[in-house]
């Protein structure tokens, strides 16, 4: 299996992968280095994924790497979270969260519901990519993550904090406020319900140099 480690420098961090005859898959574009006796190609999608590719901004195409040696991946002020995906699970990735796994993961697609995809906003299509098999992946994240464990209970999430999520636990938009007024009154937005059993992966604090890109992408004003 290969190894994924984190490196970091000057606020910055990336991961470094080691692979020893072995293969690993990365989100497409990642790539920055590569070093030692590695060849990379792209395995091409299922019809049916170049279809969804239509509808969804998920990328499809992710390059494989096979061989022996090191894969740096490009630096972000955000962060990452190694996991291992345990045979029997899936794995359901929130949109642009998939950045590198085993390549004994196998790389799916799920749809959330029509109903849920309107209310949230993403249309009535919303497409995610999902994780299968036995070994580790890697997301992509902006801040520390922490796991919450479900056993046939709800917890209400008042935006979209959770990255990741196995498919156990079942996503729906409510109403914090049990009466449309309440509701009104209280400012708050439809908020995203999780329930069933399974775990969470939650990120809701970035690290503040990804805060303070954010502000700036988004135009606001930033106090150094």
């Amino acid at each position: 299996m290969a190894d994924f480690e984190i490196e970091s420098s000057e606020g910055c961090r990336w991961m470094k992968v080691t692979i020893d005859d072995d293969d690993v898959r990365t989100e497409r574009g990642a790539l920055y280095r590569m070093d030692g006796n590695v060849e990379m190609d792209v395995p091409l999608p299922s019809l049916r994924s170049m279809w969804v590719s239509l509808f969804s901004d998920e990328s499809v195409l992710r390059p494989r790497y096979v061989g022996s040696g090191q894969l740096y991946l490009d630096s972000t002020f955000g962060g990452y979270h190694i996991f291992d995906v345990k045979a029997g699970e899936q794995w359901i990735l929130e949109r642009r969260c998939f950045w590198a796994s085993d390549g004994e993961v196998r790389l799916g697609i799920h749809r959330e519901p029509m109903w849920t995809s309107w209310w949230a906003g993403e249309g009535l299509l919303w497409y995610k990519t999902t994780l299968r098999g036995e070994g580790q992946a890697v997301l992509s994240v902006d801040g520390p993550v922490e796991e919450v464990e479900l056993r046939g209970q709800r917890v209400l999430i008042d935006g979209h904090f959770v990255v990741a999520r196995t498919s156990g636990v079942r996503m729906r938009l409510r109403r914090p406020a049990r009466s449309y007024l309440s509701h009104w009154l209280s400012g708050q937005k439809l908020s995203c319900s999780y329930e069933g059993t399974g775990r969470l992966f939650v990120c809701a604090v970035p690290y503040w140099r990804q805060r303070m890109q954010q502000r700036r992408e988004a135009g606001e004003a930033v106090v150094e």
